[in-house]
Protein backbone atom coordinates (compact mmCIF):
# COMPACT_ATOMS: atom_id res chain seq x y z
CA UNK A 1 0.00 0.00 0.00
CA UNK A 2 0.88 3.16 -0.73
CA UNK A 3 2.11 5.79 1.92
CA UNK A 4 1.38 9.53 2.13
CA UNK A 5 2.77 11.79 4.69
CA UNK A 6 -0.30 14.90 5.10
CA UNK A 7 -0.26 17.73 6.04
CA UNK A 8 -3.53 18.69 7.56
CA UNK A 9 -4.20 22.49 8.86
CA UNK A 10 -6.13 22.35 11.78
CA UNK A 11 -8.83 25.30 9.94
CA UNK A 12 -9.10 24.06 6.24
CA UNK A 13 -11.97 23.08 4.70
CA UNK A 14 -10.57 20.53 2.97
CA UNK A 15 -9.07 17.92 4.97
CA UNK A 16 -12.14 15.50 4.55
CA UNK A 17 -11.97 15.46 1.12
CA UNK A 18 -8.10 14.45 0.89
CA UNK A 19 -9.01 11.90 3.78
CA UNK A 20 -12.09 10.80 1.89
CA UNK A 21 -9.51 10.30 -1.83
CA UNK A 22 -7.23 8.41 -0.29
CA UNK A 23 -9.70 5.75 1.27
CA UNK A 24 -11.08 5.29 -2.46
CA UNK A 25 -7.13 5.23 -3.92
CA UNK A 26 -6.58 3.00 -0.58
CA UNK A 27 -3.97 4.81 0.21
CA UNK A 28 -2.22 4.95 3.39
CA UNK A 29 -2.53 8.50 5.17
CA UNK A 30 0.11 9.63 7.53
CA UNK A 31 -1.54 12.67 9.13
CA UNK A 32 0.68 15.61 10.38
CA UNK A 33 -1.55 18.90 11.81
CA UNK A 34 -0.70 22.17 13.49
CA UNK A 35 -2.63 21.95 16.98
CA UNK A 36 -1.14 23.92 19.34
CA UNK A 37 2.03 22.86 21.13
CA UNK A 38 1.05 23.64 24.35
CA UNK A 39 -2.35 21.66 24.09
CA UNK A 40 -1.23 18.78 21.81
CA UNK A 41 0.88 16.54 24.65
CA UNK A 42 -2.22 16.90 27.06
CA UNK A 43 -4.73 15.54 24.34
CA UNK A 44 -2.57 12.40 23.67
CA UNK A 45 -0.79 13.70 20.55
CA UNK A 46 2.23 13.17 18.98
CA UNK A 47 4.72 15.43 18.32
CA UNK A 48 4.06 15.49 14.58
CA UNK A 49 0.49 16.51 14.99
CA UNK A 50 1.43 20.14 16.44
CA UNK A 51 3.77 21.33 13.80
CA UNK A 52 4.71 25.10 13.29
CA UNK A 53 3.69 25.11 9.38
CA UNK A 54 5.38 28.44 9.15
CA UNK A 55 8.91 27.51 10.42
CA UNK A 56 9.62 24.60 8.10
CA UNK A 57 13.29 24.13 9.13
CA UNK A 58 11.66 23.48 13.16
CA UNK A 59 8.79 21.64 11.82
CA UNK A 60 10.95 19.00 9.24
CA UNK A 61 13.55 18.20 12.04
CA UNK A 62 10.80 17.01 14.09
CA UNK A 63 8.79 14.94 11.17
CA UNK A 64 11.84 13.48 10.00
CA UNK A 65 12.59 12.21 13.79
CA UNK A 66 9.04 10.83 14.63
CA UNK A 67 8.58 9.03 10.90
CA UNK A 68 8.94 5.22 11.37
CA UNK A 69 9.72 4.50 7.34
CA UNK A 70 10.24 6.60 4.43
CA UNK A 71 6.83 7.66 2.53
CA UNK A 72 6.24 7.30 -0.66
CA UNK A 73 5.16 11.30 -1.13
CA UNK A 74 4.27 14.58 1.03
CA UNK A 75 1.59 16.67 0.37
CA UNK A 76 0.29 19.81 1.66
CA UNK A 77 -3.69 20.28 2.15
CA UNK A 78 -3.25 24.03 1.57
CA UNK A 79 -1.31 27.17 1.49
CA UNK A 80 0.48 26.91 4.97
CA UNK A 81 1.75 23.55 4.54
CA UNK A 82 3.18 23.98 0.90
CA UNK A 83 6.65 25.07 1.73
CA UNK A 84 7.25 22.29 4.31
CA UNK A 85 6.20 19.57 2.12
CA UNK A 86 8.35 20.64 -0.27
CA UNK A 87 11.03 20.70 2.34
CA UNK A 88 10.35 17.33 3.66
CA UNK A 89 10.31 15.74 0.20
CA UNK A 90 13.49 17.21 -0.55
CA UNK A 91 15.20 15.70 2.25
CA UNK A 92 13.56 12.34 1.85
CA UNK A 93 14.52 12.53 -1.76
CA UNK A 94 10.88 12.02 -2.93
CA UNK A 95 9.36 14.12 -5.91
CA UNK A 96 8.57 17.31 -5.61
CA UNK A 97 9.02 21.03 -5.72
CA UNK A 98 11.94 22.51 -4.67
CA UNK A 99 11.22 24.44 -1.23
CA UNK A 100 13.28 27.76 -2.47
CA UNK A 101 10.89 27.16 -5.45
CA UNK A 102 7.48 27.34 -3.28
CA UNK A 103 8.88 29.88 -0.85
CA UNK A 104 10.01 32.13 -3.83
CA UNK A 105 5.95 31.90 -5.49
CA UNK A 106 4.31 32.24 -2.15
CA UNK A 107 6.06 36.11 -1.07
CA UNK A 108 4.48 38.42 -3.37
CA UNK A 109 7.46 40.66 -3.40
CA UNK A 110 9.86 37.81 -4.67
CA UNK A 111 7.40 36.93 -6.91
CA UNK A 112 6.89 40.32 -8.66
CA UNK A 113 10.94 40.19 -8.50
CA UNK A 114 10.84 36.68 -10.57
CA UNK A 115 8.79 38.32 -13.24
CA UNK A 116 10.29 41.71 -13.59
CA UNK A 117 13.93 39.91 -13.80
CA UNK A 118 12.50 37.51 -16.27
CA UNK A 119 10.89 40.11 -18.62
CA UNK A 120 7.53 38.61 -17.85
CA UNK A 121 4.62 41.77 -17.83
CA UNK A 122 4.55 42.78 -14.29
CA UNK A 123 3.26 45.89 -12.75
CA UNK A 124 5.52 48.78 -11.06
CA UNK A 125 5.55 47.86 -7.63
CA UNK A 126 8.14 48.97 -4.40
CA UNK A 127 8.73 46.90 -1.55
CA UNK A 128 7.78 49.32 1.92
CA UNK A 129 9.23 47.94 4.68
CA UNK A 130 7.87 47.64 8.20
CA UNK A 131 9.59 50.14 9.95
CA UNK A 132 9.49 52.99 7.07
CA UNK A 133 6.87 55.83 6.68
CA UNK A 134 4.44 54.99 4.32
CA UNK A 135 4.54 58.26 2.90
CA UNK A 136 7.80 57.38 1.48
CA UNK A 137 5.71 55.59 -1.20
CA UNK A 138 4.13 58.30 -2.32
CA UNK A 139 6.91 59.58 -4.72
CA UNK A 140 7.00 59.19 -7.88
CA UNK A 141 3.85 56.88 -7.81
CA UNK A 142 0.56 56.52 -9.71
CA UNK A 143 -2.60 55.99 -8.86
CA UNK A 144 -4.48 53.54 -8.79
CA UNK A 145 -2.13 51.27 -6.78
CA UNK A 146 -2.90 48.24 -4.79
CA UNK A 147 -1.13 47.40 -0.92
CA UNK A 148 -0.34 43.96 -0.16
CA UNK A 149 0.25 41.65 2.41
CA UNK A 150 3.00 39.22 1.58
CA UNK A 151 2.66 35.85 1.74
CA UNK A 152 -1.18 35.98 2.73
CA UNK A 153 -4.06 34.30 0.48
CA UNK A 154 -7.78 34.71 -0.72
CA UNK A 155 -7.28 38.17 -1.18
CA UNK A 156 -6.50 38.80 2.59
CA UNK A 157 -4.65 42.04 3.67
CA UNK A 158 -4.69 43.61 -0.13
CA UNK A 159 -6.46 46.92 -0.92
CA UNK A 160 -6.53 49.45 -3.12
CA UNK A 161 -6.02 52.97 -3.18
CA UNK A 162 -6.64 55.79 -5.61
CA UNK A 163 -5.37 58.59 -3.94
CA UNK A 164 -2.24 59.83 -1.21
CA UNK A 165 -4.66 59.39 1.72
CA UNK A 166 -5.95 56.54 1.04
CA UNK A 167 -2.84 54.64 0.27
CA UNK A 168 -2.16 56.35 4.01
CA UNK A 169 -4.80 53.94 5.21
CA UNK A 170 -4.43 50.93 3.28
CA UNK A 171 -0.54 50.79 4.55
CA UNK A 172 -1.53 51.20 7.76
CA UNK A 173 -4.61 48.40 7.69
CA UNK A 174 -2.73 45.72 5.56
CA UNK A 175 0.36 46.25 8.15
CA UNK A 176 -2.26 45.30 10.83
CA UNK A 177 -3.59 42.44 9.49
CA UNK A 178 -0.32 40.77 8.25
CA UNK A 179 0.63 41.27 12.32
CA UNK A 180 -2.05 39.36 13.41
CA UNK A 181 -2.12 36.67 10.69
CA UNK A 182 2.00 36.34 9.94
CA UNK A 183 4.66 35.78 12.90
CA UNK A 184 7.28 37.04 10.67
CA UNK A 185 5.14 40.64 9.68
CA UNK A 186 7.98 42.67 11.23
CA UNK A 187 10.73 41.17 8.70
CA UNK A 188 8.34 41.33 5.31
CA UNK A 189 7.14 44.74 5.19
CA UNK A 190 4.29 44.99 2.50
CA UNK A 191 4.50 45.88 -1.60
CA UNK A 192 3.08 48.57 -3.07
CA UNK A 193 2.15 47.93 -6.73
CA UNK A 194 0.42 49.15 -9.90
CA UNK A 195 -3.01 48.76 -10.09
CA UNK A 196 -3.51 46.15 -13.38
CA UNK A 197 -7.18 46.80 -15.47
CA UNK A 198 -8.73 44.11 -16.62
CA UNK A 199 -10.70 40.52 -16.26
CA UNK A 200 -9.56 38.16 -14.17
CA UNK A 201 -8.96 34.09 -14.34
CA UNK A 202 -7.94 31.73 -12.50
CA UNK A 203 -6.08 27.82 -14.04
CA UNK A 204 -5.98 25.01 -12.82
CA UNK A 205 -3.29 22.60 -13.64
CA UNK A 206 -0.60 19.65 -12.69
CA UNK A 207 2.97 19.72 -13.06
CA UNK A 208 4.66 16.49 -13.72
CA UNK A 209 8.65 16.95 -14.20
CA UNK A 210 8.03 20.37 -15.72
CA UNK A 211 5.03 19.89 -17.62
CA UNK A 212 1.65 21.37 -16.93
CA UNK A 213 -1.57 20.03 -17.85
CA UNK A 214 -4.31 22.48 -17.49
CA UNK A 215 -7.05 20.77 -15.76
CA UNK A 216 -9.35 23.66 -16.22
CA UNK A 217 -9.45 27.44 -16.61
CA UNK A 218 -11.94 29.35 -14.93
CA UNK A 219 -13.58 32.60 -15.40
CA UNK A 220 -14.60 35.33 -12.88
CA UNK A 221 -17.24 36.89 -14.29
CA UNK A 222 -17.71 39.52 -11.20
CA UNK A 223 -15.58 42.41 -11.33
CA UNK A 224 -13.16 42.54 -9.47
CA UNK A 225 -11.27 46.02 -8.74
CA UNK A 226 -11.05 47.25 -5.56
CA UNK A 227 -11.44 48.51 -3.24
CA UNK A 228 -11.40 45.04 -1.52
CA UNK A 229 -10.93 41.75 -3.76
CA UNK A 230 -13.15 39.37 -2.41
CA UNK A 231 -13.79 36.43 -5.20
CA UNK A 232 -17.28 35.57 -5.65
CA UNK A 233 -17.50 33.21 -8.79
CA UNK A 234 -15.91 30.79 -10.44
CA UNK A 235 -17.02 29.14 -13.76
CA UNK A 236 -15.34 26.98 -16.35
CA UNK A 237 -15.27 26.31 -19.00
CA UNK A 238 -13.95 29.95 -20.12
CA UNK A 239 -16.32 32.15 -22.59
CA UNK A 240 -12.52 33.72 -23.83
CA UNK A 241 -11.40 32.81 -27.40
CA UNK A 242 -9.85 29.80 -27.68
CA UNK A 243 -6.67 31.35 -29.08
CA UNK A 244 -6.55 33.67 -25.38
CA UNK A 245 -7.00 30.73 -23.37
CA UNK A 246 -3.76 28.97 -25.29
CA UNK A 247 -1.59 31.52 -24.51
CA UNK A 248 -2.66 32.01 -20.91
CA UNK A 249 -1.77 27.91 -20.42
CA UNK A 250 1.47 29.00 -22.09
CA UNK A 251 2.37 32.00 -20.28
CA UNK A 252 1.45 30.03 -17.19
CA UNK A 253 3.70 26.74 -17.83
CA UNK A 254 6.67 29.29 -19.11
CA UNK A 255 6.69 30.92 -15.58
CA UNK A 256 6.54 27.84 -13.52
CA UNK A 257 9.56 26.42 -15.48
CA UNK A 258 11.18 30.01 -14.92
CA UNK A 259 10.35 29.81 -11.14
CA UNK A 260 11.38 26.11 -10.89
CA UNK A 261 8.35 24.38 -9.79
CA UNK A 262 8.52 20.72 -11.54
CA UNK A 263 5.64 19.03 -9.79
CA UNK A 264 1.99 19.11 -8.08
CA UNK A 265 -0.72 21.46 -8.24
CA UNK A 266 -0.84 24.45 -9.51
CA UNK A 267 -2.90 27.51 -8.89
CA UNK A 268 -3.28 30.35 -10.92
CA UNK A 269 -4.07 33.78 -11.05
CA UNK A 270 -4.33 36.31 -14.49
CA UNK A 271 -5.58 39.35 -15.30
CA UNK A 272 -6.00 39.91 -19.07
CA UNK A 273 -6.15 42.72 -21.01
CA UNK A 274 -5.51 45.03 -24.22
CA UNK A 275 -1.48 44.84 -22.88
CA UNK A 276 -1.71 40.90 -22.14
CA UNK A 277 -1.75 38.53 -20.18
CA UNK A 278 -0.60 39.57 -16.68
CA UNK A 279 0.08 36.88 -13.72
CA UNK A 280 -1.04 38.29 -10.55
CA UNK A 281 -0.19 34.98 -8.78
CA UNK A 282 0.98 31.00 -9.36
CA UNK A 283 0.63 29.05 -6.19
CA UNK A 284 2.30 25.66 -5.66
CA UNK A 285 -1.22 24.05 -4.19
CA UNK A 286 -4.41 23.62 -5.64
CA UNK A 287 -7.53 25.70 -5.69
CA UNK A 288 -8.62 26.71 -1.96
CA UNK A 289 -11.18 26.29 -0.02
CA UNK A 290 -14.09 23.48 -1.23
CA UNK A 291 -13.89 25.17 -4.44
CA UNK A 292 -12.27 21.91 -6.07
CA UNK A 293 -15.63 20.20 -5.75
CA UNK A 294 -16.73 21.85 -8.93
CA UNK A 295 -14.33 20.19 -11.19
CA UNK A 296 -15.33 16.66 -10.10
CA UNK A 297 -17.66 16.63 -13.13
CA UNK A 298 -14.65 17.97 -15.21
CA UNK A 299 -12.58 15.51 -14.59
CA UNK A 300 -14.12 12.76 -13.33
CA UNK A 301 -12.80 11.96 -10.00
CA UNK A 302 -12.65 14.56 -7.32
CA UNK A 303 -9.42 16.87 -7.73
CA UNK A 304 -8.41 16.10 -4.02
CA UNK A 305 -7.67 12.36 -6.01
CA UNK A 306 -6.03 13.42 -9.19
CA UNK A 307 -3.26 15.12 -6.56
CA UNK A 308 -2.97 12.00 -4.77
CA UNK A 309 -3.03 9.34 -8.16
CA UNK A 310 -0.44 11.71 -9.48
CA UNK A 311 1.31 11.78 -5.89
CA UNK A 312 1.84 8.41 -5.77
CA UNK A 313 2.55 7.50 -9.36
CA UNK A 314 -1.04 6.27 -10.48
CA UNK A 315 -1.79 6.84 -14.17
CA UNK A 316 -4.21 10.09 -14.62
CA UNK A 317 -6.89 9.43 -16.95
CA UNK A 318 -9.14 13.04 -16.88
CA UNK A 319 -12.52 12.32 -18.40
CA UNK A 320 -15.30 14.64 -17.33
CA UNK A 321 -18.42 14.93 -19.08
CA UNK A 322 -18.37 17.76 -21.21
CA UNK A 323 -20.64 20.29 -18.74
CA UNK A 324 -20.20 23.70 -17.80
CA UNK A 325 -19.87 24.06 -14.08
CA UNK A 326 -19.64 26.96 -11.26
CA UNK A 327 -19.05 27.66 -7.64
CA UNK A 328 -19.79 30.39 -5.79
CA UNK A 329 -17.76 31.21 -2.80
CA UNK A 330 -20.30 32.81 -0.39
CA UNK A 331 -19.66 36.51 0.22
CA UNK A 332 -19.28 37.70 3.14
CA UNK A 333 -21.53 40.94 3.79
CA UNK A 334 -20.40 42.64 7.30
CA UNK A 335 -18.07 41.98 10.16
CA UNK A 336 -19.99 39.96 13.14
CA UNK A 337 -21.13 36.80 14.46
CA UNK A 338 -22.70 34.63 12.11
CA UNK A 339 -25.85 33.50 13.88
CA UNK A 340 -28.27 31.49 10.92
CA UNK A 341 -29.23 30.97 7.19
CA UNK A 342 -32.54 30.31 5.87
CA UNK A 343 -33.78 29.41 2.28
CA UNK A 344 -31.52 26.70 2.03
CA UNK A 345 -34.36 24.22 0.30
CA UNK A 346 -35.73 27.50 -1.61
CA UNK A 347 -31.73 27.81 -3.21
CA UNK A 348 -31.58 24.27 -3.43
CA UNK A 349 -34.63 23.85 -5.58
CA UNK A 350 -33.35 26.44 -8.27
CA UNK A 351 -32.89 24.32 -11.17
CA UNK A 352 -28.66 23.69 -12.16
CA UNK A 353 -27.54 23.79 -8.56
CA UNK A 354 -25.94 20.70 -7.01
CA UNK A 355 -24.76 21.09 -3.63
CA UNK A 356 -25.28 23.80 -0.93
CA UNK A 357 -22.28 24.27 2.01
CA UNK A 358 -22.33 26.65 4.67
CA UNK A 359 -19.67 26.19 6.56
CA UNK A 360 -19.59 28.78 8.74
CA UNK A 361 -20.92 27.49 12.49
CA UNK A 362 -23.26 29.50 14.48
CA UNK A 363 -21.50 32.12 17.34
CA UNK A 364 -18.28 32.35 14.67
CA UNK A 365 -16.84 35.89 14.40
CA UNK A 366 -16.84 36.70 10.64
CA UNK A 367 -15.00 39.15 8.23
CA UNK A 368 -15.15 40.05 5.10
CA UNK A 369 -11.76 40.69 2.89
CA UNK A 370 -9.50 42.00 3.73
CA UNK A 371 -9.96 41.06 7.20
CA UNK A 372 -11.18 37.90 7.15
CA UNK A 373 -9.41 34.96 5.33
CA UNK A 374 -12.77 32.24 5.46
CA UNK A 375 -16.73 32.48 3.31
CA UNK A 376 -19.95 31.69 4.77
CA UNK A 377 -20.15 28.75 2.56
CA UNK A 378 -20.10 27.57 -1.43
CA UNK A 379 -22.50 27.15 -3.90
CA UNK A 380 -22.08 24.26 -6.57
CA UNK A 381 -23.98 24.50 -10.29
CA UNK A 382 -23.95 22.19 -13.18
CA UNK A 383 -25.68 23.26 -16.68
CA UNK A 384 -25.43 22.68 -20.16
CA UNK A 385 -23.87 26.52 -20.42
CA UNK A 386 -20.94 28.68 -18.98
CA UNK A 387 -23.80 31.16 -18.64
CA UNK A 388 -26.81 28.67 -17.48
CA UNK A 389 -24.33 27.31 -14.61
CA UNK A 390 -23.25 31.33 -13.69
CA UNK A 391 -27.30 32.54 -13.66
CA UNK A 392 -28.04 29.67 -11.55
CA UNK A 393 -25.25 30.69 -8.14
CA UNK A 394 -26.47 33.94 -8.48
CA UNK A 395 -30.47 32.34 -8.37
CA UNK A 396 -29.56 30.49 -5.19
CA UNK A 397 -27.63 33.17 -3.18
CA UNK A 398 -30.31 35.50 -3.74
CA UNK A 399 -32.91 32.95 -1.74
CA UNK A 400 -30.55 32.97 0.85
CA UNK A 401 -30.42 34.92 3.97
CA UNK A 402 -27.79 35.23 6.44
CA UNK A 403 -28.34 36.21 9.95
CA UNK A 404 -25.02 38.08 11.46
CA UNK A 405 -25.15 39.57 14.89
CA UNK A 406 -22.62 42.71 15.83
CA UNK A 407 -19.63 41.63 17.48
CA UNK A 408 -20.26 43.72 20.47
CA UNK A 409 -23.94 44.11 21.40
CA UNK A 410 -25.53 47.35 22.20
CA UNK A 411 -25.82 48.65 25.76
CA UNK A 412 -29.60 50.06 26.22
CA UNK A 413 -28.34 53.09 28.16
CA UNK A 414 -31.82 55.01 30.31
CA UNK A 415 -33.58 55.47 33.22
CA UNK A 416 -34.89 52.59 35.52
Amino acid sequence: MKRVLLLLPTTSYRNEDFLAAAKRLEVEILAAANYCEQLAPSWGFAPIMALHFDRPEQAAEIVLRELDRRPDAVLAVDDSGVELAALLAQRLGLAGNRADAVRRVRDKLAFRMLLKQHGYRCPEFRHLPSDADPREALHGLEFPVVVKARRLAASRGVIRADNADELLRAVDRVREIQSRADRDARKLGVVVEAFIPGREFALEGILERGKLTALALFDKPDPLDGPYFEETLYVTPSRLAEDVQQRIRCEVARICLTAGLTDGPVHAEVRVNADGIWALEIAARSIGGLCGRVLTHVLGMSLEELILRQAVGEPLAVAGDGSAVGVMMIPTPRRGIYHAVEGIEAAKAVPGITRIAVTAERGQLIAPPPDGPRYLGFIFSRASTPSEAEQALRDAHRRLWFEIRPEYPALLVGTL
